[in-house]
């Protein structure tokens, strides 16, 4: 699909808004999908970081290194989590999907 804007409002006005079963696995499946990568990334973070933990006391426990590691692959969690969970909340295809509907009632009035 090109644009998906385009596509929500030629749905909209074909008056098909409800999704086929198809396109709903579709869909759940996905998000299914993006919420394990999450957790893979975040039980992948949590792990390493700890050996890293281990292995930063064993052999240089003057200098914590390991911080530097943690924190800035910690900023990538942070940005995974943000997609997973909080993206489809703020501005996302429900929301356009929403405001277009509420446009649309606008105009009609």
């Amino acid at each position: 699909m090109a644009c998906p804007m385009i596509y929500l409002f030629c749905r909209l006005i074909s008056g098909r808004s409800s999704m086929t079963e198809d396109e709903a696995y579709r869909k759940a499946k996905k998000r299914v999908e993006e919420i394990r990568g999450f957790y893979l990334a975040l039980a992948a973070y949590l792990l390493v970081n700890a050996f890293l933990a281990v292995i930063n006391y064993l052999f240089t426990p003057g200098f914590w290194w390991v911080l530097f590691v943690a924190f800035f692959w910690g900023i990538g969690i942070i940005v995974q989590a943000y997609r997973v969970f909080a993206k489809n909340r703020f501005l996302g295809e429900e929301w356009e999907e929403r405001k277009i509907r509420e446009i649309m009632e606008k105009e009609k009035k």
